[in-house]
């Protein structure tokens, strides 16, 4: 009988901690299929109003594709690099504009770093302090696809 007992309290002490382990888990907020269309019709808006033809890319917190679009008239080489320059803005949490003044100011050491693109047009999707995802787009000059990026970012702000 004792055995049992002590078997029993052993099993219930081994629950409780299983228990307490498995409610340990962390909430996040990442960016959303809403949320990515939302922006990219932002971004979108601004291109057309421009006459500007772009490829938009807005991925999540975790670098996963949430949405790209290609307008019409957009070169297809732009698909790549508007990832590149979302992936870039996630990663490093700063607009990928950053690391093309770095360039510019020949501080070529930088295009060494893995994954990264020094090529303006890449933005970080922030909320609350915090990177939930980013948007790249690529087509036009830098300044324009930031500009358009900007549009998206502007368009989650709204929401």
């Amino acid at each position: 009988m004792r055995a049992k007992i002590t078997a029993l309290v052993v099993g219930m002490a081994l629950f409780a901690m299983c228990g307490s382990a498995w409610g340990q888990y962390v909430e996040k907020k990442t960016v959303s299929l809403a949320l990515a269309t939302k922006m990219a019709a932002a971004a979108q808006a601004e291109a057309t109003k421009n006459s500007w033809n772009m490829v938009i890319t807005v991925v999540d917190d975790g670098g996963n594709l949430v949405y790209i679009g290609r307008m019409d008239g957009a070169q297809i080489g732009s698909i790549a690099v508007s990832q590149a320059k979302a992936h870039t803005a996630l990663a490093f949490r700063r607009p990928t504009k950053m690391f093309q003044d770095l360039v510019d100011q020949n501080q070529g050491h930088i295009t060494t770093l893995p994954g990264m693109t020094a090529v303006q047009g890449g933005l970080p999707i922030m909320l609350d302090g915090k990177t939930i995802g980013a948007i790249g787009v690529s087509g036009g000059s830098s300044v324009q696809d930031e500009q358009c990026a900007q549009a998206g970012i502007n368009a989650m702000a709204a929401n």
